[in-house]
């Protein structure tokens, strides 16, 4: 897996931010593969599961065949022709995708809509298992992190013009709950592999992190 770099972390640990521009600059293709988890929760939601009902999501999960396409370095998709953005960056969003992403049939389907991905093209996929369970022979795996506060603080900012905008603390409780089900949970737990680079991102500018990583996929 020469053509993968995985960039795993926990929620609003830089990850988004940093591995679109390390896409640019090498030329690849930026995958979120968390927001794929979000439209199965999204779709969950719009039919009013309960997403603590694993034998629900399942049916969610199984029923979607998304779209991809590529555009400026960044593969995209569709469900059922829609294209989703805000919709998937909702607080309702946020507090139940980790749900859908503990379901182990969801895993599977999003495992094989991830695997057809390398073909093209070079991928710069974050996530929180890219470099333990989906492409673990990858050539370049990254744990990005940050301190709680840190993390707190970029998610309140990135809902600064949401309708249902959140206090830090608010957030914080919030990526603290999400930790703790994505590391605990018995099917591809958030967890640092083996082999891959850790990144401290906080106090350290965008533009840091980006050469750290793009130096080290160099060697």
């Amino acid at each position: 897996m020469n053509n993968v770099i995985a960039i795993d972390g926990p929620a609003a640990s830089g990850k988004s931010t940093v591995a679109k521009r390390v896409a640019i600059e090498i030329d690849g293709l930026y995958v979120d593969s968390g927001a794929l988890y979000r439209a199965i929760t999204w779709k969950a939601l719009q039919e009013g599961v309960d997403t603590s009902d694993f034998v629900a999501n399942a049916k969610v999960a199984q029923s979607i065949d998304p779209e991809f396409y590529v555009e400026n370095n960044v593969l995209r998709f569709r469900i059922e022709g829609q294209e989703l953005n805000a919709e998937l960056r909702t607080a309702e969003i946020n507090d139940n995708v980790s749900y859908i992403a503990a379901t182990p049939a969801a895993r599977d389907v999003v495992m094989v809509w991830l695997h057809k991905m390398p073909a093209l093209g070079t991928l710069v996929m974050e996530g929180r298992d890219i470099g333990t369970a989906v492409f673990p022979d990858a050539a370049n795996k990254f744990y990005l992190d940050a301190s709680p506060e840190e993390r707190a603080r970029r998610r309140h900012a990135e809902q600064a013009n949401s309708k249902e905008q959140q206090s830090v603390t608010e957030v914080n409780s919030s990526l603290q709950k999400r930790d703790k089900i994505d590391s605990s949970r018995k099917k591809d737990p958030l967890k640092i592999a083996d082999d891959a680079v850790k990144v401290d991102s906080t106090g350290k500018s965008i533009e840091d992190v980006v050469k750290l990583i793009c130096d080290s996929c160099k060697k």
